[in-house]
């Protein structure tokens, strides 16, 4: 293969083919890739908003497969980037490279087995439809599932996919687990429909393809499980970077419930003598006594009472699981008993699993735990145990950054000033030192690192958005701090005033749907402006109403932080009613908070301010989503001004202009109101 042009060359020309213009801070990006990606080792890069950082990393990750005739992975956490990348970025990003690179780069996407139709339940082999929850739905409902599945039959004639997130219109999970199957059930070579399964056609793109997009929590079960379902890669991108503790989590999580339990045994019970599934189902029966009468939230110790109900399952569900291996099924001439068999082992070894780890969890002292264990129960929640890891660094480490180069890139990675606070979450350890005489430091690390720890820099490519000229950070000084009965009557007054000088056009972003509807419900009443609130309608649909409506507001809670691009005027007011810290209850939080100070750390600092800069980071960025956009956050709660660990927060966001006055914002809202009409295109 002949030569192919070097990175900045290639950037430039698919700027010049996508109509677009030359960026600083993509061009940084771009090349600190292409030098980590030769140099083998890891790069942390935050862009802002407006940098083009897909650019940054797509031009450099695709050089690479196409000169290594390899596969890149890049992995995202929203469903709404897998769609930007593989719609629109990547198709055209092909088009505009293949006169320079010889060929056009091919890409697939790639998610785990339940997002995809399983013909062979669809066909109704194996066993009757799931009975998992069903008793939980009253006839209506049942009979709502039984139209989506219908529908999902429909659909199946005419998909070439499979993938239920091209199902427009989308169905509940209830009825989706009817012609699905998580990879444990799946039976593979034994299945009639092997050769036309859309789970494995989607392996069989990913395998040839240049780049390959996933999500983090197929990226974490892949590198954690061993199941080898990503296509080999020497190089990882990790675009929203800042999400990837979080969905590995909640991977390497664990639950346990009686229906769960109950579950497992009925499927097994299909197999084996009913001596043995009895004594799971009772051993089903002990827990789900056992979990009645305990309060929710963290469990430290488990009483004896409940630590032998969680032992009988574990022992029960091992014996469940002996007899099911030892049935013998015809294989490929038997698939109905071979998916039986498959599925009914899945469900045992979870529970198994489950048990034996929520009982390993509790055994250290405190100070060497490295599993937290909560029980989760609510009106409409069934009662379960939780066991999750306090930390994943290690696994991340070990497991995903080990053989490969990773490059972990967000808007927002620089809490307090640094990287430390993600990097240490990473297990990525201290950033490689970089020489003194390099004459560009994007480019010339220093080769030694410390010992055992992954080689790694980071990089501030900036922004294109001059915040301090477009922004203005608001900090309400003057009201009292926030309680826990919810919003103060001077609070609705603040967002009041805020929001008719803006004329509308606000994003309120709170700390709970309490809060949000509390807020929507009385600006309804104080003010003329249409009050959009989350949960009335889709959050797509929401936001689509909101960026149509320039004088709309829009109130809702976690998603929202993270999930709203509306460049523009209908979007000039972003209301933050309090700091996003942890709850003091959550179970997990509480006790990573506890593993820090009991190892000599500041566990506040490390865990829920960690987690409150980062929500804030991300919260107040999204007021300018393009060079033209200007606006004021409102941030309700004064500890951002007052509390000691208010600079560390205010260092991890945007460099707003900063003021307390609330004159002055609200007369720069005012002026962006006049200006709008016109800035609109109105008269």
């Amino acid at each position: 293969m002949p030569e192919l042009p070097d990175v900045p060359t290639l950037l430039q020309a698919a700027v010049d083919a996508l109509g677009g213009s030359h960026r600083e801070g993509q061009a940084r990006m771009a090349r600190a890739v292409d030098s980590a990606i030769g140099d083998s080792e890891h790069l942390v890069v935050q862009a802002g908003t407006g940098t083009g950082k897909s650019l940054g990393y797509l031009i450099p990750a695709i050089r690479h497969a196409v000169a290594q005739d390899t596969t890149v992975v890049v992995s995202t956490a929203t469903l709404a980037l897998q769609r930007q990348l593989i719609e629109r970025d990547l198709p055209r990003l092909a088009a505009a490279l293949a006169p320079s690179l010889g060929r056009e780069p091919t890409f697939a996407i790639l998610k785990g087995r339940g997002n995809y139709l399983c013909r062979h339940k669809l066909d109704g082999s194996g066993e009757d439809a799931d009975d998992d929850g069903a008793e939980l739905f009253d006839p209506r409902q049942l009979s709502s599932v039984g139209r989506q599945v219908k529908r999902l039959h429909e659909w199946a004639e005419d998909t070439t996919t499979g993938d239920r997130d091209d199902l427009d219109s989308g169905v509940g999970d209830l009825a989706w687990r009817q012609v699905s199957v998580s990879g444990n059930e799946c039976i593979g070579s034994a299945c009639p429909f092997s050769h036309e399964c859309f789970a494995e056609l989607a392996r069989e793109d990913a395998a040839s393809a240049d780049v390959v997009v996933t999500n983090h929590a197929l990226l974490a079960i892949d590198a954690m499980q061993g199941r080898h379902l990503l296509p080999e890669h020497a190089v990882l991108v990790v675009d929203e970077a800042h999400e990837l503790v979080d969905r590995v989590t909640s991977v390497a999580a664990a639950q346990l419930g009686d229906r769960a339990v109950t579950a497992a045994a009925k499927r097994a019970a299909r197999l084996v003598e009913p001596d043995t599934t009895e004594r799971l189902e009772e051993a089903a029966d002990g827990l789900g006594l056992m979990v009645a009468d305990v309060e929710p939230g963290r469990l430290d110790q488990l009483d004896e009472g409940l630590a032998g109900a969680v032992a009988v399952v574990r022992d029960a569900a091992h014996a469940c699981l002996t007899a099911v291996k030892g049935v013998k099924t015809g294989g490929e001439d038997d698939p109905e008993g071979t998916a039986s068999r498959r599925r009914a082992l899945a469900a045992l070894e979870e529970v198994h699993d489950a048990a034996e780890r929520i009982l390993e969890a509790v055994e250290p002292a405190l100070r060497e735990r490295t599993s937290v264990v909560w029980l989760a129960k609510g009106p409409r929640t069934a009662p379960s145990l939780h066991v999750a890891p306090l930390g994943v660094g290690g696994l991340l480490r070990d497991k995903l950054f080990g053989d490969r180069t990773a490059v972990l890139t967000s808007a927002t990675l620089a809490l307090g000033g640094t990287f430390d606070a993600l990097a240490g979450q990473w297990g990525l350890g201290r950033e490689t030192v970089l020489k003194d005489d390099a004459p560009d430091p994007d480019l010339a690390p220093d080769p030694d690192s410390a010992d055992g720890e992954p080689r790694w820099r980071a990089l501030d490519v900036g922004s294109p958005f001059d915040h301090a000229r477009s922004g203005i950070l608001y900090v309400a000084k003057h009201l009292p701090q926030p309680g826990r009965d919810g919003l103060d009557e001077s609070y609705l007054e603040e967002i009041a005033g805020l929001v008719e000088a803006a004329g509308g056009r606000t994003l309120g972003l709170f700390s709970s749907m309490r809060a949000a509807e509390k807020a929507a419900e009385e600006m309804r009443e104080r003010l003329d402006f249409p009050v959009l609130c989350q949960g009335e309608d889709s959050t797509g649909r929401l936001v689509e109403r909101f960026a149509a409506d320039d004088q709309a507001c829009l109130f809702g809670t976690l998603s929202l932080w993270q999930g709203v691009d509306v460049p523009g005027p209908s979007l000039q007011l972003v209301i933050v009613d309090r700091i996003p810290f942890p709850r003091p209850d959550d179970p997990l939080s509480s006790a990573r908070q506890r593993a820090v100070g009991a190892h000599g750390g500041n566990g506040f600092m490390a865990v829920a301010a960690t987690h409150a800069a980062l929500l804030l980071a991300q919260g107040t960025g999204r007021l300018l989503r393009s060079v033209d956009d200007r606006g004021v956050v409102a941030v309700l709660d004064p500890r951002l001004a007052t509390a000691r660990y208010g600079g560390f927060l205010r260092s991890s966001l945007p460099p707003y202009w900063g003021t307390s006055d609330p004159e002055v914002a609200r007369a720069a809202l005012k002026r962006l109101d006049a200006a709008a009409p016109a800035a609109a295109g109105k008269g």
